[in-house]
């Protein structure tokens, strides 16, 4: 059955192109269960494969014809082959994670097909430690970060010696989700974009005060102080034309690590993740010879709840947002770095705290507008991104999770590089650790994986710098 596009994910599709692929991937490791045989891999990846029903989900890929009015539809793949997407792959000697990032980012560079469902799952052997990885990707079209997380939660379990859980991809009747460890709210990369977009879109008479919210937000941003606008990102490496190869990364941190720096500084852990990012990129750039004066802008989605905000939706739940956050990158002291992002932070959310939710997302939307726009336009090197990076923290478990009793030991989220902002940073937290997925352009973002090292090396900066080391 035929079913439309909604004018959001179809800007995804059309933005897409050769240097620019436009979905969103995830990196599971897991702990093969007790008593697991030789085979267990293989195992693994026929349960995965032979699946009974496919959620509808998976089974649609975009179609445009004459018949359609050139427009974009979703339609039913009638010729859906399920070890086109569900794959079994293997790692050369000797198995270091260094050779599992270098296939990711391999898997992470091409484009899905529009001729078959636009999502793929790759079960990976040949660890050196006997770990089983699983790669994913799924076109943005489909879903945005925050949503794949939930979707892979879905399947998973907090019970070791539960059998029987289905793929991701598998149909299951909706019923009530019941979890002991729901996965809380929070802005993913396409979280921002998606709602705002269609807000902006589909105003009503609630954005009667738009007009006062704009002139605020911009006025802000005139002054170079935090808002959801940026007038004064500084052009950076990153910040070209990109390529369609990919570099990825990833490393994770002990969150009570991270929030015992907070607790001594009286900063949240998220500044702390900001703090992170903004040493590491001050370092790297160092490395090349390329660090901007001023201090490099980075957006990050947030979400205000009810209780932040006194006109969000009386049922609770959250408001996305983004806010264009000043990361500091031209202070060469990590506490004060860290000072700095923590007041950018607070102004942040207190200038989107005085909006109602349409307002929020609206003003969002004009910030990101030349980064959404100018790839669906092709209008690359003329709408320059208003911000250098995305850094995104989507909250995940916080408790141990299992497949069928393989023990999930790390998740890892991979995102969208796009021209003229060539790096992604997105964070999910997992069952105490906090773990940094780094994306970005192979050419444009050489030895992205040497970030990895400056990211630890300003967590101890930043603890002795706090006096908790």
């Amino acid at each position: 059955m035929v079913s439309p596009i909604d004018p959001t994910s179809a800007a995804f599709l059309l933005a897409e192109n050769r240097s620019m692929p436009m979905h969103v991937g995830g990196l599971q490791l897991f702990e093969k269960p007790a008593g697991a045989g030789p085979d267990y891999t293989r195992e693994m990846y026929e349960a995965m494969r032979d699946v009974d029903d496919i959620a509808p989900l998976f089974l649609k890929h975009p179609y445009r014809s004459v018949k359609t009015g050139a427009q974009l539809v979703w339609r039913p793949d009638e010729q859906f082959d399920i070890e086109h997407h569900v794959r079994h792959s293997a790692l050369p000697a000797p198995g270091r994670y260094r050779e599992l990032f270098d296939l990711c980012s391999r898997l992470h560079s091409t484009r899905l097909a529009w001729e078959r469902p636009l999502w793929e799952a790759h079960i990976i052997e040949g660890l050196a430690d006997d770990k089983v990885a699983m790669y994913t990707k799924t076109h943005h079209a489909l879903v945005d970060g925050v949503s794949a997380m939930r979707l892979l939660q879905s399947v998973l379990t907090t019970d070791p010696d539960r059998r029987g859980m289905p793929a991701p991809w598998g149909y299951r009747p909706r019923v009530k989700a019941k979890s002991a460890d729901p996965l809380p709210d929070g802005g993913g990369l396409g979280e921002v974009p998606i709602q705002a977009v269609r807000t902006a879109l589909g105003m009503t008479a609630e954005a009667a005060g738009l007009p006062g919210a704009l002139v605020r937000t911009l006025t802000k941003g005139l002054k170079n102080e935090t808002s959801a606008v940026s007038f004064h990102a500084p052009r950076t490496i990153f910040n070209q034309t990109i390529t369609g190869a990919r570099r990825f990364a990833a490393q994770d941190w002990p969150v009570e690590r991270l929030r015992t720096i907070g607790k001594a500084t009286g900063t949240t852990i998220n500044d702390v993740v900001l703090a992170m990012c903004s040493g590491a990129m001050r370092s790297y750039l160092l490395e090349q010879n390329a660090l901007p004066d001023a201090p490099l802008v980075a957006m990050v989605p947030v979400g205000l709840n009810a209780k932040q905000s006194h006109v969000a939706s009386a049922d609770g739940g959250n408001a996305i947002g983004a806010v264009m956050v000043q990361l500091a990158t031209d202070l060469p002291d990590p506490a004060k770095r860290l000072a700095s992002i923590h007041r950018s932070m607070k102004d942040g959310k207190q200038a989107l705290s005085a909006m109602t939710p349409m307002q929020i997302m609206a003003m969002s939307a004009i910030g990101q507008a030349p980064a959404i726009l100018g790839p669906v336009l092709r209008m690359q090197g003329i709408m320059r991104p208003p911000y250098n990076l995305i850094i995104s923290n989507v909250p995940g478990p916080r408790t141990t999770h299992y497949w069928n009793g393989a023990k999930m030991t790390g998740t890892y989220p991979l995102s969208i590089p796009i021209n003229g902002m060539a790096l992604n940073i997105t964070c999910t937290s997992y069952d105490g650790q906090m773990a940094f997925g780094l994306i970005g352009c192979r050419r444009t973002v050489p030895s992205l994986q040497r970030m990895l090292v400056h990211l630890e090396d300003e967590v101890v900066a930043l603890e002795l710098a706090a006096g908790v080391a």
